[in-house]
């Protein structure tokens, strides 16, 4: 039986399992919409911001390892949703994006509101297309759905114009589909991963780099399993974080720009490299000539692509994750690498990851205090000195989970990304940690927090500056603060000069932003006053709470390496 495009779209959603969809409204769209009125089992979230949507949804997928699902209208709605996939593209988010266009006959006579958000964002999807018959509107759904969990996930955008929306066509919704041209790596070449393990096996030093695909491929227990069986210690990239538990004595800590002393000396010393899941960027090699100088280079990864693409490797393995581990732990025998952790224990204890006492409120005490009070949370970060903050400090043990934007560094992303991980698991604490830049990106998510009963305890670093611009702008340009102050009545010069506390005022004032919302806010200055607000705000119901931590603007997140260098010249003071 032939039915409206509306209906199938509803269809399609049910058939995927689909229980959230983040959505805003527009006149592309309100044929849909009007379909969704009539769901019951279809939950349905008004964001105030499309960029801010589809970080929401980002935040949903993230912590579910579901497909997040996003509806907008077209034009701005469609634009405006352009840095957040990016962000999720570059982080292998799982996300279908419905975006609606124009009726047909007035695509590409620049009619209002048409835009090609297809060719716009054809560099940062998995796959995006425009519907262009009614008839092949329930197989380009299916795929979209397929191509965005499969393989190495990501974002896929369908565009669907106004008048597809409402012309009847076939009813049926496939079970599957083939598509061709696209056969995500489904299996792992036996030979290739024998000739790993032979290389493993043969390792005085070796050292096991776990990224982000680890996490998504859910392979944590595995990765343990595997580490301990051998005995190989493990380091992680940010993305990595908390793939494996970190009290565990074979956990080093991060790697890369803002890594621990003892897990980038590890990566320099080691003599094999065992990589899962990572893509090596240049924020975890620095100068390639100089990464992992000493080392032959095994590393996994589903996508192709992504290998020898940045690291020319030794032994190639084209494999999804918990896959390669599985089969791994079929052979995994002890290693003899007693001294090599005793060196790595060395490093640690030579320059341990502490940050210096200070009278003020140290943002090391901060994360702490977060981990005593919330030791089960899913600790969601935006981008800035707070996010290398609480990659440092925050402990991500059984139960717990850092979500944060990794790839693409989107300032903004982290408040709405915690409403939508608040959305899709209510009865987890979840802990947003955020700057006081970067929470003004998209503040006006307060109210969306607050009309979904959002109980997200938000955490703002506040030091009155972009700090990580900031903390630049102090190394490596001789104290020259240009742009970076969020003070008031602050000229674009910081210069300090002939400046009275009236014009060293912070706006806003984020407590009485909160009491705004109708939200409780709390101002923390000492160390004293950390761990009562933090249970003050776990102990807050039906509404989000936010602590503004009021931190010395000149703290810096150290160890560092200047972009570029070898990770062995680490800024340690």
């Amino acid at each position: 039986m032939d039915i409206a495009g509306k209906k199938l779209i509803m269809k399609a959603l049910m058939e995927e399992g689909v229980d959230t969809v983040f959505a805003y409204p527009g006149g592309m769209i309100t044929d849909i919409m009007d379909e969704m009125y009539k769901q019951d089992n279809l939950k349905v979230v008004l964001p105030r911001h499309e960029q801010a949507l589809v970080h929401e949804a980002e935040g949903y997928a993230r912590s579910t390892g579901k497909v997040g699902v996003c509806l907008v209208t077209s034009g701005p709605g469609a634009t405006n949703t352009i840095t957040a996939i990016a962000d999720a593209h570059y982080d292998s988010i799982p996300l279908v994006v419905l975006t609606g266009q124009v009726p047909q006959g007035l695509i590409g006579n620049d009619a209002f509101q048409e835009v090609d958000i297809v060719g716009m964002t054809r560099s940062i999807t998995k796959y995006g297309v425009t519907v262009r018959d009614r008839k092949d509107l329930g197989k380009i759904l299916k795929m979209a759905f397929t191509i965005a969990r499969t393989g190495k996930p990501g974002p896929v955008l369908v565009d669907i114009p106004k008048d597809i929306q409402t012309e009847n066509g076939p009813g049926e919704y496939p079970k599957d589909v083939v598509i061709r041209g696209y056969k995500p790596n489904e299996s792992v070449h036996i030979g290739q991963l024998k000739r790993a393990y032979k290389l493993l096996r043969s390792a005085k030093q070796p050292i096991i780099l776990a990224g982000g695909g680890v996490r998504i491929s859910g392979a944590g227990k595995e990765l343990l399993a595997f580490a301990k069986k051998m005995n190989i210690p493990v380091v992680t990239t940010i993305m990595g974080k908390g793939v494996i538990p970190e009290d565990n004595e074979l956990y080093i800590g991060n790697s890369g720009m803002h890594g621990r002393y003892a897990a980038n000396m590890a990566v320099m010393e080691c003599d094999v490299l065992f990589s899962i899941g990572t893509r090596f960027n240049d924020r975890i090699t620095g100068d390639l000539n100089e990464f992992a100088p000493k080392a032959k280079i095994i590393h996994v990864d589903v996508e192709t692509a992504s290998i020898s693409r940045n690291v020319v490797v030794d032994i190639p393995v084209v494999s999804d994750a918990k896959l390669a581990l599985e089969k791994l732990m079929e052979w995994a025998e002890p290693l003899k690498t007693t001294k090599w952790l005793d060196k790595i224990y060395a490093w640690e204890k030579e320059n341990p990851l502490v940050m210096r006492d200070i009278k003020g409120l140290s943002p090391q005490k901060v994360m702490e205090g977060i981990n005593e009070v919330f030791p089960k949370a899913i600790v969601v970060t935006d981008v800035g000195q707070h996010q290398m903050w609480a990659t440092q400090y925050i402990k991500i043990g059984e139960g717990g989970q850092m979500i944060t934007s990794g790839g693409l560094g989107t300032m903004g992303f982290g408040f709405p990304a915690s409403i939508g991980a608040k959305i899709a698991n209510p009865k987890k604490d979840v802990v947003c940690v955020t700057g006081d830049g970067g929470f003004q990106m998209n503040m006006q998510e307060m109210a969306t927090a607050m009309c979904q009963g959002a109980e997200v305890v938000i955490c703002i670093m506040n030091n009155q500056y972009l700090g990580m611009v900031r903390q630049m702008q102090q190394l490596f340009y001789g104290k020259r603060y240009s742009m970076v102050s969020l003070r008031k009545q602050q000229e674009w010069r910081d210069a300090s000069k002939d400046v009275t506390d009236q014009d060293r005022a912070y706006v806003p004032d984020f407590m009485k932003l909160a009491e705004t919302y109708g939200a409780k806010g709390i101002r923390v200055t000492t160390q004293e006053e950390i761990i009562p607000a933090l249970k003050v705000a776990k102990k807050t119901k039906g509404a989000p709470t936010i602590i503004e931590f009021c931190i010395p603007s000149e703290e810096l997140v150290l160890p560092m390496v200047k972009g570029g260098n070898p990770m062995s010249e680490m800024i340690l003071k």
